[in-house]
């Protein structure tokens, strides 16, 4: 008899349900709450034990009503112009996140591109240094031959072509040795002018992505305080006056706020006010 003590001990449950999910969802972001919507609802209904594990039971001590169990189908909400700015939000930051990894990975693979040809020229002007010293050797060697085939003068002549070669080598030795470290210098400056710019544009690339997630997560909750505010306004009194009164007089208390329409959710899906109110009155008046 006592579950019978509260006349409409369902639409009680619904509102307090509802009242400890509103106040769960407004102590989270969205992004938390996105990813953690069930257990965050969850445990708003049923509360955490001293082990900080979810209760398995929701008594209502008036009538002994006990909620074992809630079924979250969806999270989603009813306004449609919210909903809308909310998938707009999320699309817009998943393009947002895909474009900074197109553009970091482009990045990287000049990076990479501009190490390779930097080794590349290191290389190719190391081998000419070699094969220039290679190219002095086989002319000291040949100065030599000659010098021992040849006695006197051309013994000197030769030795002095040789040391002449010899020298005009080492000069070319030292030029090429040169020319390798300024290229080496070369391409460790532009490298680094490189990798700074490229930092640059990343950094920047971060901030201007954050900016747009944070100026599409603040549109959301100007439309998500607009349709509060809606609802504060009209006020709960409008909203039992319009669930108890008859098809003409919902219309007439409608056309008075200049709403076509209206919806009531628990938190978890829409709640269409007449249909419910209805069901409720019959079913009452048949037991």
């Amino acid at each position: 008899d006592k579950i019978f003590s509260v006349p409409d001990f369902v639409g009680d449950a619904c509102k307090a349900i509802a009242s400890r999910v509103r106040g769960a969802v407004a102590g989270h972001s969205f992004d938390e709450f996105h990813k953690h919507s069930a257990k965050l609802i969850r445990t708003a209904i049923f509360g955490l034990d001293e082990k900080g594990k979810i209760r398995n039971r929701f008594i209502f001590s008036q009538n002994k009503l006990v909620i074992t169990n809630i079924d979250i189908q969806s999270v989603e909400p009813v306004d449609s112009r919210t909903r809308d700015a909310l998938q707009k939000s999320v699309q817009l930051a998943i393009e947002i996140t895909t474009k900074s990894q197109e553009a970091e990975a482009r990045h990287e693979a000049e990076r990479r591109e501009q190490e390779a040809k930097g080794r590349l020229e290191r290389q190719k002007i190391e081998d000419e240094a070699e094969a220039e010293k290679a190219r002095t050797n086989l002319l000291k060697l040949q100065a030599e031959s000659a010098a021992v085939e040849s006695t006197g003068q051309a013994t000197a002549e030769a030795k002095a072509r040789a040391d002449s070669s010899q020298i005009e080598a080492e000069a070319k030795v030292d030029q090429s040795r040169l020319s390798a470290e300024a290229e080496k210098i070369k391409a460790a400056a532009e490298l680094a002018q490189l990798k700074a710019r490229q930092e640059s544009e990343i950094k920047h690339q971060k901030l201007l992505n954050e900016l747009e997630i944070s100026r599409a997560r603040d549109l959301a909750a100007i439309e998500s305080s607009k349709f509060k505010r809606i609802v504060d306004t009209i006020g709960s009194t409008t909203l039992k006056d319009i669930a108890a009164a008859g098809p003409e007089m919902q219309l007439q208390l409608l056309k008075g706020l200049g709403l076509k329409s209206f919806m009531i959710t628990d938190g978890n899906s829409p709640v269409n006010l007449f249909n419910t109110a209805g069901g409720l009155i019959g079913a009452n008046v048949g037991q």
